[in-house]
């Protein structure tokens, strides 16, 4: 898992329950206290002090009857083994319990000291959430709660004062309560403390839940079958993708009219309902050259998506059939967030095919010596001209791997060539007015102009 998963996890964990048991037992862990070890502890109201030790004691119980505790913090608090199916009912037994042995409920209590009565409306909250996700695909939800500060201290001194030792606190009983109906609620659901596809959020206060659809994320490999298409998406020059567009663009807001990006993302979001896509790759080709081959590796991200399930030899089909022989894809199989950074950190080595037009006059065996003699050579370059406004000005070393299938017919020659990952091919070849060194139009001394490129192979495996 990368950085910034665990940074969202644990930015989660702050809400989030400390388990999902719906058989919760806090007991497990408790310490029998020797008898003349017991502390007393007091409850003043109405001018009367109760004396009592703690439950699971008759006194402990009694004392938490007559603050106006709920039926259910009457159960959590209780020191006794349930679930929170039945705790509703247990805690109605322990109260009528109390009352029997003389205890008698402060009538001036209107909520729950404990809970303010929040465990109360678990099922209504439960049937409005389910109502809510019932239109997504999902199977795994992480749960949270956000309660405020003050009350969570004030819970943690009453539930310490006057609850069993080892009592569950306010927010992991909340969302353990609420998981469990939330789980009997809606079919074939597991509430998991990693990699949720929907993470539910609870302001305990306005008592609306926040909803997240986390990312669906696909892994391929594209071919682009025609020059003239960016990998992702270009926002205009004009009005730098503006939402209504330009003139320019023609309302668009992009300088292209689409892109390898949508040409696969758009077929996959409607089908998977997502809000929008994010493109990954494993590198880019410039817009004027092809990728063909086994294609590029790439990842995709599905944002938001309503539907998370697939066919992804079907959603493949859709793809090709939809891009009129722009873009092929293949491999589609589900990935995760992690696999992002693989893809961007891979250092892949890269086949090409390179065509260019030499301007002057010049032997084809010297053409052809010239072009060999550049097989396991190391590049110096400096940043292309045409890509220094978005990229830092420094020399870069590449090696070139290797070179074959040289062919030179009058002023044309073409070649394939496998370079390290980063190499800027085409100004192996013009040399960019010497920023690359060597180059063919360096060693023949002649100008070169690249006609076309295509990537042939992205070694990645």
């Amino acid at each position: 898992m990368d950085n910034d998963e665990n940074k969202d996890e644990e930015d989660w964990s702050e809400y989030a329950s400390a388990g999902y048991s719906t058989a919760y037992d806090p007991w497990a862990d408790l310490v029998p206290l020797e008898e003349e070890e017991e502390d007393d502890y007091n409850f003043d109201s109405d001018d009367i002090i109760f004396s009592c030790t703690p439950p699971p004691s008759n006194d402990g119980l009694d004392n938490l009857c007559r603050m106006g505790a709920c039926n259910y913090c009457m159960a959590r608090l209780s020191g006794k083994s349930f679930t929170w199916k039945e705790a509703n009912d247990i805690g109605e037994s322990l109260t009528n319990a109390a009352i029997k042995r003389g205890a008698e409920k402060n009538e001036e209590v209107e909520y729950c000291p404990f809970c303010e009565d929040l465990f109360v409306d678990i099922k209504m909250m439960a049937e409005m959430i389910t109502e809510q996700l019932t239109k997504y695909e999902f199977k795994k939800m992480q749960l949270g709660a956000h309660f405020p500060k003050d009350q969570i201290i004030t819970e943690d001194e009453l539930r310490t004062q006057y609850g069993a030792n080892g009592s569950q606190a306010i927010k992991s009983a909340f969302n353990d309560a609420l998981g469990e109906q939330l789980v009997s609620n809606i079919e074939n659901i597991e509430l998991v403390k990693e990699q949720p596809e929907v993470m539910l959020l609870i302001d305990t206060l306005t008592l609306e839940p926040s909803i997240e659809l986390r990312s669906l994320y696909l892994y391929g490999r594209y071919k682009k079958l025609e020059r003239g298409i960016p990998q992702t998406r270009w926002p205009c020059r004009s009005c730098k993708g503006r939402k209504d567009g330009c003139e320019s663009c023609e309302g668009t807001g992009q300088q292209y009219a689409t892109s390898v990006q949508d040409q696969i993302g758009e077929p996959l979001r409607a089908a998977f309902e997502a809000r929008d896509t994010a493109f990954h790759g494993m590198g880019r080709e410039d817009i004027d050259v092809r990728c063909l081959g086994r294609g590029r590796p790439f990842v995709i991200e599905m944002k938001g998506p309503e539907r998370r399930y697939a066919d992804l030899k079907e959603m493949t089909e859709l793809v090709n059939s939809t891009s009129n022989g722009r873009v092929e894809i293949s491999e589609l199989r589900i990935s995760r967030r992690s696999e992002v950074a693989r893809i961007k950190g891979t250092d892949a080595e890269k086949s090409y095919t390179i065509r260019f037009k030499i301007e002057g006059e010049c032997d084809t065996e010297k053409i052809e010596e010239t072009i060999s003699s550049l097989e396991g050579e190391t590049l110096e370059q400096q940043t292309p001209q045409r890509v220094a406004h978005r990229r830092a000005d420094k020399i870069r070393k590449r090696k070139v791997v290797s070179i074959s299938n040289i062919s030179v017919e009058e002023n044309e020659a073409q070649m394939d060539v496998r370079v390290e990952s980063g190499t800027y091919v085409k100004e192996l070849v013009h040399s960019d007015e010497g920023r690359t060194v060597p180059s063919v139009a360096g060693l023949l001394e002649l100008p070169c102009e690249v006609i076309w490129l295509d990537v042939n192979d992205v070694h990645a495996d």
